[in-house]
């Protein structure tokens, strides 16, 4: 455990003890102080009092984003895998005439 960093992260205003890799520290840090901004910001629009809430839709802002990166990312790879078989075709006609 010697490569191992100690570290405490402030969450809806409860510490988490974590054991981590040195090189997650930066992603970890940067994690929650987009949830902490994010709480502050429904704890601000919304008259949200209970935590549990302001959490849960953090937790479903988080997810949603990531599903949409991957449903964008499959259309792109469609997309691309597409416009290479046009390309394909188009260079199977050439080198056939």
């Amino acid at each position: 455990m010697a490569d191992k960093l100690k570290i405490k992260l402030s969450i809806a205003d409860r510490v988490y003890p974590l054991t981590i890799n040195p090189q997650q520290e930066e992603g970890l840090r940067k994690a929650a102080k987009k949830i902490e901004a994010m709480i502050k910001q429904f704890e601000q629009s919304y008259a949200v009092r209970d935590k549990q809430d302001v959490l849960a839709m953090c937790a479903l802002q988080f997810a949603a984003q990531t599903e949409q990166k991957d449903i964008d990312r499959s259309t792109d790879t469609l997309e691309a895998e597409n416009k290479l078989k046009s390309l394909n075709d188009l260079l199977q006609k050439h080198l056939v005439s």
